[in-house]
């Protein structure tokens, strides 16, 4: 047997395979190569195969297969050598195509790859029939994969009909469902636009009635009207003829003017008898004083304007502080914020309340400044200097609120005075009737 694979004159060494080997039959032939290439030694191997001897037979395969089939169709002494351990492992086979009678019942690439290595007498037609019985194996199998494919499409075909058929049942039942709604819902709307216009019937009636009441209501003042002026024309009838009556009286001096005049002693009696009672002090203030007007030679705070001085002149706060009785509102942290902000709260405060009790000194004025207590963490302990109120605005009242309530609380005429640069402050306190400053200008004259 081994002379025969070697090749000697009856073997099939001189047969030449005149198609590429099948894909089948290739991977049986690279398969029988690795199996047999750990028997070899390394001197054995071909060169370009001695790097793999160390490799797994199924790494072998895997990465060695390329260079294992061209060696073994190149080197015939390697394909003698991989023949022989082949050979040793399948020896049934092996001496059936020695024979030339391999089993029937061994499968037609095994017997293909054998036949490749072993090179015995007819071995490409081994290798050509086996080539040829995959193909009709690959035929069938994929013609059993079609006909498996076709089936299945047809399967999802008749599902596919059978969803789409319970989809348009649905949308059919939606469908008429939808249109019964819609029905339902022009019959609601044809009877809301009954109900509006029955309610525009009603209020056009409702609306005549009320006309019809308001002409009468316009009658019947009309009429009261008509009544009041003869009723006023009565009453001075009557006045006319109790003053004739008065003056026949004095005139007759009858018993008449006796009862008369002991009534009129009767009231007199009651009169001093209610003075004593109620002790009244004596009428110091005549009505004509309590008119609110400006006398000659007085100054208003409008009056200030007609000055030939800027609206940014210090002299003005001097001019309007100079009027009798006047009363300055600070708001504090709007002229702290806007002269020196880069302070704490608390010396803006002892800063500004230090200059206000000065100019209160000089000037004799009333001097109130505000704060707004929203900007406060707790309550400040802080004595107010002489001659400066001090007040903070309560929770949820805001400074600007506070300021205002200052000025509606000053009776009309008094010269009030607010130093702010808050144009919404500013805006209501000259509305009040008060005199805004600039908070720039306070602090030129504190300065």
């Amino acid at each position: 047997m081994v002379e025969t694979a070697g090749g000697g004159p009856g073997d099939g060494t001189a047969e030449v395979l005149d198609r590429p080997l099948p894909d089948g039959v290739r991977r049986r032939v690279v398969q029988i190569v690795s199996d047999g290439f750990g028997g070899l030694t390394v001197s054995e191997l071909p060169a370009q195969l001695r790097q793999y001897a160390r490799f797994a037979p199924n790494r072998r395969a895997k990465f060695a297969g390329n260079a294992m089939a061209a060696a073994l169709e190149t080197d015939a002494l390697f394909r003698q050598r991989i023949g022989e351990k082949f050979r040793e492992t399948q020896p049934e086979l092996a001496g059936a195509l020695d024979s030339g009678s391999p089993p029937p019942a061994a499968d037609p690439l095994d017997v293909a790859a054998a036949a490749y290595v072993l090179r015995p007498a007819g071995w490409v037609k081994l290798v050509t029939a086996a080539g040829e019985e995959a193909q009709r194996a690959d035929a069938e199998r994929a013609d059993e994969e079609s006909r498996a494919e076709l089936e299945r499409l047809r399967a999802e075909l008749a599902q596919a009909r059978e969803h789409t058929r319970a989809e348009t049942e649905r949308l059919r039942a939606e469908l008429e469902s939808a249109k019964k709604e819609a029905e339902s819902l022009h019959r609601k709307l044809r009877a809301a636009l009954s109900d509006v216009k029955r309610g525009e019937a009603a209020l056009r009636k409702a609306q005549g009635e009320m006309d019809a009441v308001r002409a009468e209501a316009h009658r019947q003042v009309a009429a009261a009207e008509s009544e009041s002026r003869r009723t006023k024309a009565r009453l001075g009838e009557a006045e006319a003829t109790l003053e004739a009556t008065r003056r026949a009286a004095r005139e007759g001096r009858s018993v008449e003017d006796m009862r008369v005049r002991l009534l009129l002693d009767t009231l007199l009696d009651a009169t001093q008898g209610l003075r004593r009672e109620l002790a009244l002090p004596p009428v110091s203030v005549r009505p004509a004083e309590t008119v609110d007007a400006v006398e000659p030679g007085r100054m208003t705070p409008k009056d200030i304007a007609a000055r030939a001085l800027s609206e940014h002149d210090p002299a003005i706060l001097d001019q309007l502080l100079a009027l009798p009785q006047a009363h300055l509102v600070v708001d504090g942290y709007n002229v702290t914020k806007t002269g020196y902000p880069q302070m704490p709260l608390e010396k803006q405060r002892l800063r500004l309340l230090g200059q206000l009790s000065a100019l209160a000194a000089q000037t004799g004025a009333e001097v109130t400044c505000v704060f707004d207590g929203a900007e406060l963490a707790a309550p400040v302990l802080l004595a107010p200097p002489r001659g400066v109120r001090v007040l903070f605005s309560k929770p949820g009242v805001t400074a600007d609120e506070l300021i205002r309530q200052l000025v509606r609380a000053e009776p009309p005429g008094r010269p009030v005075i607010v130093a702010s640069t808050d144009r919404e402050v500013a805006d209501g306190v000259a509305k009040a009737g008060a005199r805004p400053v600039a908070s720039a200008v306070l602090l030129k004259r504190l300065s």
